[in-house]
């Protein structure tokens, strides 16, 4: 069939018509596009100031630790602001696409260095709707009164900025804000970022329509709690966790009808939780923990359990809850995914059917065992093999109560999401879990201070993402596990105080623990001369670590690692652990022979202990240099320290002997005191100086400790080591046993 001439000619004209017609009305749209691409949005002064901006502050040739320390990705976005270019068209750079004006300005994890001054031309943005200048270094400068100046702005976020100073009370000027975070800038230790009382309520009065306010971590001890009432009733979200405040528990906190996001953890919050919270049915988030005078009646817990059936994550760790009954806890929104409940007062049996809560990713239940003042308490009971049916479990810690019996073997192979296993310091039975499966995602593997007995789990190879592994204070009975090596990211190694038995004859694997920071073997039965192929492929101990960080989960949890360790002769909990820190401890086995030269490459230790071994010889030693520091006592005499001059020991203005031709008097100074752990300042741990005593009870003990100390230490130039190179007759005497060590402190969730 064909088309005829008439109809193939009007169908020719329609089409060229179209063609026409869809010309005409686009060329102009067209036009108009490239002239709005080609054209310059950004107002000449706005791009004159965002680059004097740029160049007020430098950028760090390395993140900043604290948004590493939270896993933020951080980049430089002001090295994108060239001068000549739309500053519409910077990293970070927002504009009012009417009026060409920056109305906002992300700048979070920019890598930022400096201080910001008053009179930064951040402040001549007037038009500023957005500000984020969060996770940055601004080198603890104070929040200028300028901010105020501020008249549209909606949202404002400087936290986590190493701020200081008081919050100037030109803040409450900003009476459109949305959205404002002043929080984790309690790392300043000069002056930290606070509010005073006649600043809060300004604030509270004027920004009426605050939907989201976090100033956790901002010191507000002169804040009276009661005054947060006058917030707006609009807040859908509150976080004031570390704030200092203290006083009764608001009294009326079911006017926030709208709050989904409650915050007021590690206050000082006193009293019983009043009634009201049922009403608060949006809460997705409550967060209470670490306000040890605050209560918690069966009653409102009831309410809350039943009420509020959208929470997600509850967080009541260390209030006084020794009155509810633990079934209660099996009425708890299906909806929840992470719960802790840490040093409650908990008694009674565990319910096992709380793990039938569907969601449930992270659960915290340690510590509620042997708490000091009116409530102690235990859970008690086995570990129901039903936990296994939280297929989403990223966190599970149990640890630090009386749970008995078996450890269910499915733990090893429940949830390839789970990135934390604590259940130390119960009175778990049997067997580590032979099921690890290939594909999961353990980080943090802790079953110290339980019984459990027989050979560690070849299946624990599979870890491929373990950090930690604590077997200590067990009643294991192996040789050491060579097949640890090919763990790729291990970096603490604790099998302390079990049956290990044998030689350890050194690496078999290349790289072998090449990325271990802290080994601690002692008290076992192990055998042999030290492992020397092992000293040469800890890579790790032979460098320190700039960037203090501390260790924790890689996933959301955030859950801070903890794990049990002798120092200073004590055995205590770290409930952090720096990244800092690099220890060997080997002692209290049989090993034998020369200590070999090459544990002097590991020249990042703090702690070094080979104490009470067979070791003999140290042809190496030919230096002792002890000078300047603070050792007091009698220095010893004989063999090689007859060869050492006055030199090896000046600056010491307590030492007597003949090396230094000055005349001791008495006996030996006095046993040394109690140890007590500090987690801050590195030099409570290491100190600046120290008592002979631990010199001369190494010399003691065994001449090798003595002399290799002086031998490694002051060559190296590292004193730290001094503190921990031998253990003395007070450490043996006064360690703790390890079901007494080290109780207290608390992950803070």
């Amino acid at each position: 069939m064909g088309f005829s001439l008439p109809c193939l000619s009007q169908s020719l004209s329609f089409i060229l018509f179209l063609f026409h017609f869809h010309s005409t009305i686009s060329s102009p749209l067209s036009s108009n596009y490239s002239s709005s691409s080609s054209s310059h949005l950004c107002a000449h002064r706005q791009s004159l100031s965002l680059l004097q901006f740029k160049q007020s502050f430098s950028i760090q040739s390395s993140p900043f630790w604290f948004a590493r320390n939270y896993q933020y990705d951080q980049y430089p976005k002001t090295e994108s602001w060239k001068e000549g270019t739309d500053c519409c068209l910077w990293d970070g750079v927002t504009c009012d696409l009417k009026t060409g004006h920056v109305s906002g300005l992300d700048l979070s994890c920019s890598m930022l260095y400096g201080t910001l001054h008053p009179n930064n031309s951040l402040f001549s943005l007037h038009h500023l709707q957005k500000l984020d200048l969060s996770l940055n270094d601004f080198n603890t400068s104070h929040i200028s009164s300028r901010f105020g100046q501020f008249s549209s702005l909606t949202h404002l976020n400087l936290s986590g900025s190493d701020l200081a100073g008081q919050v100037p009370s030109e803040i409450s000027h900003l009476s459109k804000m949305v959205s404002l975070d002043l929080s984790r800038n309690d790392y300043v230790s000069v002056e930290p970022i606070s509010f005073d009382k006649l600043s809060f309520d300004k604030l509270v009065r004027n920004l009426t329509k605050l939907r989201e306010l976090d100033l956790s971590w901002v010191n507000m001890s002169l804040v009276v709690p009661d005054s947060l009432m006058n917030l707006s009733s609009s807040l859908s979200s509150l976080k004031l966790d570390d704030c200092g405040l203290q006083g009764k528990f608001p009294s009326s906190m079911g006017k926030f009808k709208h709050l989904q996001y409650l915050g007021l953890g590690w206050n000082n919050l006193t009293g019983p939780i009043p009634y009201g919270f049922e009403q608060l049915s949006e809460l997705v988030s409550l967060h209470l923990s670490g306000n040890f005078y605050l209560s918690l009646e069966p009653i409102s817990f009831d309410k809350i359990v039943q009420n509020l059936t959208k929470l997600r994550y509850l967080a009541l760790g260390y209030l006084n809850m020794s009155v509810v009954a633990p079934n209660s806890l099996t009425n708890l929104s299906s909806s929840l995914s992470s719960l802790s409940l840490w040093g409650c007062g908990l008694q009674g049996k565990f319910p096992g059917n709380i793990f039938l809560l569907p969601n449930l990713e992270s659960l915290y239940l340690s510590y509620n065992e042997g708490l000091t003042g009116s409530f102690p308490s235990k859970l008690t009971g086995e570990i129901s093999s039903s936990i296994c049916k939280l297929r989403f479990l990223q966190v599970l810690d149990l640890s630090n109560n009386s749970f008995r019996g078996s450890t269910p073997q499915c733990l090893g192979n429940f949830s390839n999401m789970l990135s934390v296993l604590h259940l130390g310091m119960n009175n778990l039975q049997g067997t580590v879990p032979s099921t690890f499966s290939k594909d999961n995602s353990l980080e943090y593997l802790n079953f110290n201070g339980n019984e459990l007995e027989g050979k560690i789990s070849r299946s624990i190879i599979n870890c491929t993402m373990l950090q930690v592994l604590d077997l200590g204070n067990n009643k294991i009975e192996d040789t050491f596990p060579y097949f640890l090596e090919t763990l790729p990211k291990l970096q603490i190694l604790v099998l302390k105080s079990n049956t290990f038995q044998g030689f350890v004859k050194g690496p078999t694997a290349n790289n072998s623990f090449s990325k271990l920071r802290i080994l601690d073997i002692s008290d076992n039965n192990f055998s042999g001369p030290l492992p020397t192929g092992y000293f040469n492929s800890l890579e790790a101990m032979m460098s320190s670590d700039q960037n203090m960080i501390y260790m924790n989960a890689t996933n959301y949890t955030g859950y801070v690692y903890s794990i049990e360790m002798t120092w200073k002769g004590v055995e205590i909990e770290f409930t952090k652990i720096r990244s800092t820190i690099r220890v060997l401890d080997l002692s209290n086995n049989n090993f034998f022979g020369e200590i070999p030269k090459v544990i002097g490459k590991l020249k990042a230790l703090q702690q070094l202990n080979l104490s009470h071994n067979s070791l003999t010889g140290l042809t190496f030693l030919a230096i002792l240099n002890l000078s300047h520091n603070h050792l007091e006592g009698p220095i010893p005499s004989g063999g090689q320290f007859n060869t050492f001059d006055a030199s090896s020991f000046e600056g010491n203005l307590g030492l007597c002997g003949s090396q230094v031709l000055k005349k001791c008097y008495g006996d030996e100074a006095p046993s040394l005191p109690p140890s007590s752990f500090d987690e801050g300042d590195d030099s409570t741990l290491f100190g600046e100086g120290f008592g002979w005593k631990a010199v001369t009870v190494g010399y003691g003990c065994g001449f090798v400790f003595g002399v290799a100390t002086g031998y490694v230490v002051f060559r190296t130039k590292m004193p730290s080591w001094f503190l921990r190179m031998v253990e003395d007759k007070w450490n043996l005497q006064n360690q703790k046993t390890k079901k007494n060590a080290g109780r207290y402190g608390a992950r803070r969730n």
